[in-house]
């Protein structure tokens, strides 16, 4: 099978360092989880870059991982030019929300009859848009509670071990699913199949909703935001209103207790640093129109009001406009 990663961030970097590992150790003693032998299986990765300087860096050097999987080396095929690969089995896009429609035009010669596109993205809309480009057919939606932090160009931190929950909007589960759970699953990667992808895809916006902007405007760390009176009202404000949003739509939550769910995130994860915190602290765009700028026209269509979440995208869209400003 031929899998190619499309997005060299964080979360594409260790998944294409998951999937492409076969040293059995490094120098400083780590070993990739579930590798302490070189892989069996014969399954081709690419990573897809946009950017030609960063993906011949990356092909000389390869993908290094630190942190909860150990220290380790995994070397991998990456190019800037999609026609030096061929058709794809699998293309598993990594690029952040805003990016989607680019990355998969990008990625579009990889697209064959029986080529899968899996989305592993935060937020909502990007199985919309991939649909538009490849065909809903082809689509897969997907969510990964893996911990990643970019540290430099081909450089990842395993801040956070999660399982990844794959499935189609329509329920059905064909053969090259369950190929891709079980490669997944080969590797490290705990996946499971969901026929409810949709309530899930929810399930996790709702959990962002409470945590990201407030991480980004307050600079503090997941689990912070719980320590504080003010920022922990503010949290469970802006989750009421995207859980009345998901009812008003019909969808249906996986969790019993949402708002519980996020709190219980928030000490499950207290030292990371969020996404949004990260784009950030390297003054970049953010996805904050894919995370609770969702909950906004969601609630503005629906009758619903949802004043926090319309605050947050206010001053998180405020920060990033101001980025270039001298205090």
């Amino acid at each position: 099978m031929r899998i190619v990663i499309v997005g060299p961030g964080a979360m594409g970097s260790l998944f294409c360092a998951f999937l492409s590992k076969s040293l059995p150790a490094t120098a400083s003693g780590g070993v990739p989880p579930k590798a302490a032998t070189a892989r069996q299986a014969k399954e081709e990765i690419w990573l897809l870059d946009k950017n030609k300087e960063r993906a011949a860096q990356i092909q000389e050097s390869g993908i290094s991982v630190e942190g909860i999987s150990g220290n380790w080396q995994a070397q991998v095929k990456v190019t800037a030019d999609a026609k030096e690969i061929g058709e794809a089995d699998l293309i598993i896009i990594c690029v952040k929300s805003y990016d989607t429609k680019e990355a998969v035009t990008h990625a579009k010669s990889l697209v064959s009859e029986n080529t899968r596109v899996l989305t592993l993205q935060n937020g909502i809309g990007n199985i919309e848009i991939i649909n538009e480009i490849v065909g809903s057919d082809k689509v897969i939606g997907g969510a990964t509670n893996l911990g990643a932090t970019l540290l430099d160009i081909g450089k990842v931190r395993h801040a956070g071990r999660g399982e990844t929950v794959i499935g189609r909007i329509d329920g059905k589960i064909p053969v090259e699913m369950r190929s891709t759970r079980e490669i997944f699953n080969k590797v490290g990667l705990e996946t499971r199949i969901s026929r409810d992808i949709k309530g899930l895809l929810w399930s996790k916006l709702i959990i962002n909703v409470g945590i990201n902007a407030l991480t980004a405007i307050t600079r503090l760390n997941n689990g912070r935001l719980i320590e504080f009176e003010g920022t922990r009202r503010i949290l469970r404000e802006a989750v009421t209103e995207a859980i009345r949003v998901a009812k008003r739509k019909r969808i249906k939550l996986i969790y019993d207790d949402p708002l519980a769910k996020v709190e219980a995130v928030c000490e499950a994860t207290a030292t990371n640093v969020s996404s949004m915190l990260q784009d950030v602290l390297k003054k970049k765009r953010t996805e904050i129109d894919f995370i609770n700028g969702v909950i906004v026209r969601q609630g503005q269509e629906s009758g619903i009001p949802v004043p926090v979440n319309s605050l947050l995208v206010d001053l998180v869209k405020t920060i990033e406009a101001s980025y270039d400003l001298v205090v």
